[in-house]
């Protein structure tokens, strides 16, 4: 479990022994498709690393209406800010997308552990501030962008490097809430853009026809602007 937890960039400046205590008041968790981990409004109690699957992490509505904050890919974690709270109780609510296998981290113990040393504190809130960056960056995407424009920076940002192709491994209308869009809008767009010879799509597997024009679309200055910024900007949340 320590080289797991080793993966996280909350956890990886920890020493040895720090990795050590972390087990020891940690346990493994399953979710099987669809599964809820914690609702919001629950008690905090520990924080979590993904190790396999996917969690979406969102809010719902008084009407019932599901808004998607986040998207959880293995090797991140979520929920940790909130042992820094007096009484502190999850904001949204987390469900795995496909059965996945987590690592709970009791937050209590982790926060006693941070108060006896001061270079671990700054270790983990440089990464918490890396987080913190990243949700600046996504409010600029929701309030500068349009909804044509944040679905192209996706696809853009999920390429890997030298590719030009990917597979969506989310539904469609998980994406489409992740970008703050209506599912009708995201397939609205996906329509438009492969009617203009941008991408190609068929089934989850997407291809880019024209990298310059999704960049134009997407309002990058250089393809590099994006490559410089996390991918979590589009992605994630907590």
């Amino acid at each position: 479990m320590i080289e797991l937890l080793r993966q996280a960039p909350l956890l990886s400046g920890l020493n040895a022994d720090q990795l050590g205590r972390v087990v020891r008041n940690a346990a493994a968790v399953h979710l099987d498709e669809g599964q809820w981990l914690f609702s919001q409004g629950d008690p905090s109690r520990h924080f979590y690393f993904l190790h396999k699957g996917q969690v979406r992490l969102f809010r719902l509505s008084p009407e019932g209406t599901e808004k998607i904050i986040e998207i959880v890919a293995p090797g991140q974690t979520f929920a940790e800010a909130l042992m820094f709270l007096n009484a502190p109780r999850y904001p949204v609510c987390a469900a795995a997308l496909e059965p996945a296998e987590l690592i709970g981290i009791d937050a209590r113990a982790f926060a006693a552990m941070l108060r006896e040393s001061v270079d671990t504190c700054f270790v983990v809130m440089g990464a918490l501030s890396q987080r913190l960056r990243a949700l600046v960056g996504e409010i600029d995407d929701l309030t500068l962008h349009g909804a044509k424009s944040r679905v192209a920076r996706y696809i853009l940002c999920h390429v890997a490097q030298g590719q030009s192709s990917l597979d969506l491994d989310v539904p469609k209308g998980i994406l489409a809430s992740r970008l703050s869009v209506k599912p009708e809008t995201f397939s609205r767009v996906i329509k438009q853009l492969t009617l203009d010879h941008v991408i190609s799509i068929q089934g989850a597997h997407v291809v880019i026809e024209d990298h310059a024009g999704l960049a134009a679309i997407a309002e990058l200055e250089r393809d590099a602007e994006l490559r410089s910024r996390p991918c979590e900007v589009l992605t994630r949340g907590s």
